[in-house]
């Protein structure tokens, strides 16, 4: 059984994590009686911690208000929080690197010494490879997710990669981060389709409205939307080929933003990539370590094939 300053700790935790636990659930994660449950909640409720009762006596809810004490964290959250704060420290949104590092200091102030050589052992030992993707306005990201939220129409001032700069109206649907970028997406009221947007190219237009209906995702997922936009629409060199293996049998071969499968059969599927060049387009082909039949592509594409294909052969001769 839990000391009684430590039971405390770990009753704060649980109802943090939850929004109502009844007085048992309660009682058996703390391997006490719910008589003791009790004793708890009232001792928590000196010390400023607003627990309300719910469904009678035989639930409880943690309430939040400004008079609500400092958060306290156990063991693993404090690691987490910790670690996430050097995340971002290193991260791609602009002025939060500063103020990350600062709360990290004050957290490992205050952690225990056991605590802060596992943090500071992670660090040592992790090495982070990799460019920086562009940085992004905090401001920005809050004002998107607050109309993603409130499911009002944003407008913005976007300079488009191939040039020019135009003033869009769209119903924000997520923020997607993939690879050290942020992407809006989002249904674009003017063009009325779906559009992917680089959210370091857009500077929004407060005030956010009207209000909308939310629509379904496209491709029912926006993950999947981006990673197709990201592998083939975007890319000045395109092509489909059929992988004669089943989509879960290559589905860990394809990495996100690689290119996007569809599934066919039980022996077969698509392959759909985009790329700068089309020597790009045969080593990501070719990558997946599958038999292929090209479906389509630009003309410089079977070029490419087939001059791979007798730099193998010449290889295998002078063997």
């Amino acid at each position: 059984m839990l000391e009684t300053s430590a039971r405390l700790l770990k009753l704060l935790s649980l109802l943090q994590t939850r929004r109502d636990w009844s007085g048992a659930e309660l009682a058996g994660r703390l391997g006490v009686t719910a008589r003791t449950v009790r004793r708890d909640v009232e001792r928590l409720r000196e010390l400023g911690y607003p627990v309300h009762a719910t469904q009678g006596a035989a639930g409880y809810r943690l309430g939040a208000g400004t008079s609500l004490p400092p958060l306290l964290l156990d063991d693993e959250e404090a690691v987490a929080v910790a670690v996430g704060l050097r995340t971002a420290a290193g991260g791609s949104v602009a002025g939060i690197e500063e103020t990350s590092l600062r709360a990290l200091a004050k957290l490992e102030q205050v952690l225990p010494s056991r605590l802060r050589h596992r943090v500071n052992t992670l660090n040592t030992v992790t090495v982070r490879v990799g460019g920086t993707g562009p940085a992004v306005s905090p401001d920005a990201l809050m004002v998107i997710a607050e109309a993603c939220r409130r499911r009002e129409r944003l407008r913005f001032d976007y300079t488009s990669p191939r040039g020019g700069d135009t003033v869009r109206s769209v119903e924000p649907h997520s923020l997607v981060s993939f690879e050290r970028h942020w992407y809006l997406v989002a249904w674009d009221v003017d063009r009325g389709d779906w559009r992917t947007f680089r959210v370091d190219r857009l500077t929004p237009r407060p005030p956010t409205g009207p209000r909308f209906a939310p629509r379904q995702p496209p491709d029912g997922d926006v993950a999947a939307y981006l990673a197709h936009q990201l592998s083939s629409r975007t890319w000045p060199f395109q092509a489909t080929v059929t992988l004669h293996e089943s989509a879960g049998d290559v589905a860990e071969r394809v990495w996100p933003g690689m290119g996007v499968i569809e599934a066919v059969d039980d022996r077969s599927c698509l392959l759909h990539v985009g790329a700068d060049t089309p020597s790009d387009l045969v080593w990501m082909i070719t990558s997946v370590d599958a038999d292929f039949t090209l479906v389509s592509g630009p003309p410089a594409l079977t070029d490419a094939l087939r001059a791979q294909a007798d730099r193998c052969l010449r290889a295998v001769r002078t063997t």
